[in-house]
């Protein structure tokens, strides 16, 4: 960073730095944030269409409130970077999402500022209010924040918490970042002055006195109600907020500085839960982001000045684009078929699906536990449901899985993505637990596909069943093969020796069965691709087991409960004692970083096998 480039940001370490800059400098702040946020992500990649749209957000927050006295928690958190900028993580923002480097969300133990740790939605408005009751009864004068997109508002939880916070009156304040403008109509000079007033002392205080002057009148106060709301109905589009016990402001502009922090400073003096609609453009101030908020939402490295160019030639196919071509050929073929996400259509790989078959498609918003109890009343209709949700999401429907699924045994195909490890985004989106959790329930089944062709054929097994059945793959391509052209499935509950060796055989789930076949290879050790951790085929294991010195188990997921675990409790029952390797993530949490890096730091590249298997059984 050069002072001649960014002359006023480089003086900001911390928020009260920003608080000693002029008021009348602040938008030369902004714009010198929002150059440095899309200089940064060019370079690393990243999360830009979101960062963007809430760089004079975050420096009105910083400048109005006593951060990190007054606590701002951020609504899954990917929109922080101008956040982490501003509170002396400038000079680290090169490390972005790098192993080792910051994270691209709020982490409570990388800084004082990030108060709650976030990474999934609709969170920030029950933890803020936690902590607008924890500072009630500690006798502390401090603010909560939180700051949601109208996205997020869609998930029950955020709905949950501002009922609750309406009853429990903690000075809390919403903000609703509507970068859609689903929500309000355009906002100008009448929609600022008015959101000023209604912000304002007097008004605050004359709709309390008024309301308890006319408590005794009922038909006065319903009276009065109503005017207010016809009023307030210039500028607001519902009264919904309020019916929660909020006092509503808004909706406001965004990116004006002149209107954001007159109406925070009024909010600042009121008691009690308030709610800040304000209307942000994701991209704001980058025209290519603008244009194309979803291309540019979570970019790779490019060049600012040329913007995202797509590959001439195209890579091999990724999971995800397997699964979304298989769910178009599925649905020709059986008209029963729909598809569900939960307002992951681009990231699921949906998109065709959604233009070709409209009438089959539905996005339930972000709201995992009604995506799955959906699919769940389609199921009892005859209808053959495949829910695409990514792994760390399914653990939000866990109690629909068991409850709403499994105890009716109702035939559906869970498709999650970005199972094992997923690199940059962290430990927060890592799909680390979906074999444990699943393999415990009943009439619940679990493949794991090694490559891309067992995807498409694993994904017609588990359609063809009369259960649920989930398949995990990973984010990203494979090992390249091509899938087949038909829907041609694999037996069910089957796996298959794909190398005959001696002593040893590794047992590997997923698609960790190539780094096991190349570690194989410099130990001559026999390698079985299991195919599914729900039904195990135990035939296989005993075969295997009564032929070898040693099993060794391999899977991208957590150890303990896993599919290794699944392959001990199946010998025990047997009565085969045989030594056994579990190899898998460890009992942490792994942090961002290259996913070959991280996947090579716990031992389960082709090296790691190899060399966990030589220390355990082969010692010098």
């Amino acid at each position: 960073m050069t002072a001649n480039a960014y002359p006023l940001l480089q003086k900001i370490n911390d928020p009260a730095d920003l608080r000693a800059i002029a008021r009348g400098q602040l938008p030369a702040v902004a714009d010198e944030l929002r150059a440095y946020v899309l200089d940064s992500v060019s370079k690393t990649g990243g999360h830009l269409s979101s960062n963007l749209g809430t760089v004079e957000l975050t420096v009105a927050l910083h400048y109005v409130f006593n951060t990190p006295y007054d606590r701002i928690v951020w609504d899954v958190g990917h929109q922080t970077y101008p956040h982490k900028i501003l509170t002396g993580r400038r000079d680290r923002m090169g490390t972005l999402r790098q192993l080792g480097g910051i994270s691209g969300f709020p982490q409570r133990a990388e800084s004082v500022y990030d108060t709650f740790g976030t990474a999934h939605s609709s969170t920030s408005i029950s933890a803020a209010l936690g902590m607008a009751m924890a500072a009630r009864r500690k006798g502390e004068k401090r603010r909560a924040i939180a700051v949601i997109g109208d996205g997020a508002m869609t998930a029950g939880m955020a709905f949950e918490a501002m009922n609750n916070a309406g009853v429990l009156d903690g000075n809390l304040l919403v903000i609703l970042n509507d970068n859609d403008m689903s929500i309000s109509p355009p906002v100008g000079a009448l929609n600022r002055y008015l959101a000023q007033l209604m912000s304002g002392q007097f008004y605050a205080a004359a709709r309390h006195v008024g309301k308890n002057v006319l408590k005794n009148v009922p038909p006065l106060l319903e009276l009065a109600k109503k005017l207010e709301q016809h009023a307030k109905g210039m500028v607001v589009p519902a009264t919904l907020f309020e019916n929660f016990g909020f006092n509503y402001i808004g909706p406001i502009d965004g990116h004006d500085l002149d209107s954001l922090i007159p109406t925070l400073e009024n909010i600042r003096q009121l008691d009690g839960p308030q709610f800040l609609h304000v209307v942000t453009k994701k991209g704001q101030g980058y025209k290519l982001a603008e244009i194309d908020p979803i291309t540019y939402h979570g970019p790779g490295k490019f060049d600012p000045e040329v913007g995202i160019v797509k590959p001439a030639a195209p890579p091999k196919p990724t999971f995800t684009q397997v699964f979304g071509q298989w769910l178009c050929d599925m649905a020709a073929q059986d008209a029963r078929l729909v598809g569900i996400t939960p307002a992951m259509r681009e990231g699921s790989g949906m998109v065709e699906f959604h233009q070709r078959f409209p009438e089959r498609y539905y996005d339930v918003g972000i709201a995992e536990q009604h995506a799955v109890t959906f699919a769940a009343g389609l199921a009892c209709e005859g209808v053959k449901p495949v829910v695409a949700i990514y792994s760390t999401f399914l653990q939000r429907a866990y109690d629909q899985m068991i409850h709403d699924v499994a105890l009716q045994k109702l035939p559906m195909v869970l498709a999650l993505d970005r199972a094992g490890l997923v690199g940059a985004d962290g430990a927060t989106h890592a799909g680390a637990y979906d074999i444990a959790f699943v393999r415990c329930i009943p009439h619940m089944s679990m493949a794991c596909p090694a490559d891309e062709r067992e995807c498409r054929q694993l994904l017609t097994t588990a359609h063809e069943q009369d259960h649920p059945v989930c398949v995990r793959y990973p984010r990203g391509a494979g090992a390249g093969v091509q899938p087949l052209a038909d829907l041609s499935g694999l037996p069910f509950g089957k796996g298959e020796v794909r190398r005959e060796g001696r002593k040893i055989a590794i047992l590997a789930f997923g698609t960790l069965l190539y780094p096991a076949l190349e570690a194989a290879d410099k130990l001559d050790a026999t390698v079985a691709n299991m195919r599914w951790a729900k039904p195990l085929d135990t035939g296989l294991l005993l075969q295997l087991a009564a032929s070898h010195d040693a099993l060794v188990t391999v899977e991208e997921g957590c150890i303990q409960g896993g599919a290794g675990s699944a392959v001990l409790e199946a010998l025990a029952r047997a009565g085969v004692v045989k030594p056994v390797l579990q190899l898998g993530l460890p009992d942490v949490f792994i942090e961002h970083g290259d996913p070959a890096k991280l996947l090579a730091l716990q031992g389960l590249d082709a090296a790691g096998i190899e060399n966990s298997i030589c220390q355990r059984f082969m010692p010098v």
